[in-house]
């Protein structure tokens, strides 16, 4: 980077940590800029005159009369409608071999949105999948994590929400991404012709963990500027929020802070709702609604990532395999979407808050009958049928690979309670069957 007459310069570092280093200097910003020895570094603490940096690649090897330049801002995106179908790294600058992006420069990490500008979320946000569209329903200006186990394909359920979702935008935040899955991202949007309206935000797992944090907010900005200048429903990714968390603490130990938690920062709950709360749905047509992505270890959904998320979010989407049918779905029982009996019935057909409970409630009966199959008792006529309903019910309805739409999804499940039930059998309004249960 070249330096300019107006720049900050100096040459007196008192103090260096593994992560940070400080020195004394006035006239500087909180959140501001500066290159350390060559190494982008940025503003975290200031008491008096003297200034704390986060270097993003570690301080190894800086010395103490090291040249520290500071670049009078904070780190921002340029943002027009040049964005769309790009790559870019957690700095904003491109990856993807394009031309430069033209347009306005904007700081990120700025607030979430003040309430009373806020509408109640009411559209409906479609997947084409069943496990989420018929069971948990997403709302515009949702947010919603994905829990999920590290062996769980949940970037490949990310890449498919981002192809099928019916938004304007859909903005991918990957952090910690492997080689590997960065290219796999790439090669599925490319390929299905959908990368004009997907701009995507990449750190990898070469890059410096800490370069993490920067992700969301790049994103965020992003959002906003289509949200709110554009009137745009957008949807944001962020995978995964858990190494997000990690590079957190990374950050916190280095510094010397005393670790809460699980050695999470004591700030983790603000941190993560500063970026969960920018969900929002504007009143003039316009919103943010996030879908991330939240690895357990060990399933272990009491460790602090998840537990400090679970209040913060509206529900969560639970990815499991179901060994009956060797397929991943999404689990009816551990899911659930807060928002969704604001749109169910109401934007989607009548009989749908009907048959979403129905088919839980015999899956529900068929995990019953699992377990008296498993504890040597016999089984009634009525638990063998609600197996084999849970069978279909998962092939057809909860497996991740279903790609269908609201109505077809309920027809489906139509068909499947007649296939094995009986029509009082299944207990739904008597006007509801008589209208759409499955003819001869």
């Amino acid at each position: 980077m070249e330096t300019q007459a107006f720049q900050k310069i100096y040459t007196k570092i008192t103090q260096i940590t593994k992560a940070t280093c400080s020195l004394h200097a006035t006239g500087i910003g909180y959140n501001e800029l500066a290159v350390v020895h060559g190494r982008l570094a940025q503003v975290v603490k200031i008491i008096g005159d003297e200034v704390t940096l986060q270097v993003f690649g570690g301080t190894e090897g800086i010395p103490t009369n090291a040249e520290v330049v500071f670049l009078g801002k904070a780190p921002s995106l340029k943002v027009s409608e040049d964005l769309a179908g790009r790559f870019f790294n957690a700095y904003g600058e491109r990856i993807d071999g394009g031309p430069p992006v033209e347009g306005e420069e904007r700081e990120i990490g700025g607030p979430s949105v003040n309430p009373v500008r806020r509408r109640q979320p009411s559209e409906l946000i479609a997947t084409g999948i069943a496990g989420i569209d018929l069971n948990n329903t997403l709302v515009s200006g949702q947010k919603i994590p994905f829990f999920a186990d590290p062996d769980q394909p949940f970037n490949q359920v990310m890449a498919m929400v981002a192809l099928r979702a019916q938004t304007d935008k859909i903005i991918l935040g990957g952090m910690g991404l492997t080689n590997d899955d960065y290219l796999f991202y790439k090669n599925v949007f490319d390929n299905a012709g959908a990368l004009d309206r997907i701009i995507s935000f990449v750190n990898t797992t070469e890059d410096p963990p800490v370069e993490r944090l920067l992700v969301p907010e790049m994103a965020l900005t992003a959002a906003e500027y289509f949200a709110v200048d554009k009137n745009q429903t957008v949807l944001v990714l962020l995978t995964d929020m858990t190494l997000y968390a990690d590079a957190l603490s990374i950050v916190s130990n280095r510094m010397d802070q005393i670790p809460s938690k699980d050695s999470m920062p004591g700030s983790l709950y603000s941190d993560l709702a500063k970026i969960y709360e920018k969900a929002v749905q504007f009143p003039e047509g316009g919103s943010i609604t996030i879908i991330a992505v939240t690895t357990l270890s060990g399933g272990d959904i009491t460790h602090a990532i998840p537990d400090n998320t679970g209040y913060i979010t509206e529900g969560q989407l639970f990815l499991r395999k179901d060994t009956d049918v060797g397929k991943v779905i999404v689990d009816p029982f551990r899911s659930l979407s807060r928002l969704k009996q604001l749109v169910i019935g109401k934007k989607t057909r009548e009989d749908h808050p009907q048959v979403m409970n129905t088919a839980v409630r015999l899956f529900a009966d068929a995990a019953n009958a699992k377990t008296k199959l498993e504890n040597g008792f016999d089984l009634t006529d009525y638990d063998e049928r609600s197996l084999k309903f849970a069978k279909d019910y998962s092939n057809k309805l909860l497996a991740i690979d279903v790609n269908i739409d609201i109505d077809e999804m309920l027809n489906t499940g139509w068909q499947l309670f007649k296939k094995h039930f009986r029509i009082e059998e299944v207990g739904i309004k008597k006007e509801l069957a008589d209208k759409y249960w499955p003819k001869e």
